[in-house]
């Protein structure tokens, strides 16, 4: 019944930190669209931005900056997003380690955006 997913709504309670992260951060492209909404597009996916206070309609029961686990697949190695990163001064609170993905095993590392969200970033191991 269901294919994929299409977006994701994140909650910032840090509008430019937090658009600032995806966009220099993760290399994610800002889109504008409707009546002022904004949201990150990678890949054939976005994420749509819903500032702490200002959500859109409807929205989910308790909208909360910080609350959410992602994980995204990177479009290089790893090694190559653990470089760019650190040229950034952005942090790494653990990895690379060894983690089961949904279509395949993962190597991955996790670090936190400007709401503390938790971020893994993962390239598919063979196998």
């Amino acid at each position: 019944m269901i294919d994929s997913i299409d977006h994701l709504v994140l909650k910032t309670a840090h509008r430019e930190a937090c658009i600032d992260f995806y966009t220099r951060v993760l290399g994610m492209t800002l889109q504008q669209f409707g009546a002022g909404r904004i949201a990150f597009q990678f890949g054939s996916q976005k994420i749509n931005l819903h500032e702490k206070g200002r959500e859109f309609e409807p929205k989910a029961a308790l909208p909360t900056p910080g609350a959410l686990d992602l994980c995204f697949i990177a479009d290089r190695p790893l090694d190559e997003v653990i470089a760019h990163l650190a040229s950034l001064g952005v942090p790494i609170i653990e990895g690379p380690v060894e983690r089961t993905g949904a279509v395949s095993r993962l190597r991955s590392i996790y670090l936190r955006d400007p709401d503390q969200n938790l971020i893994e970033i993962s390239e598919r191991l063979p196998g």
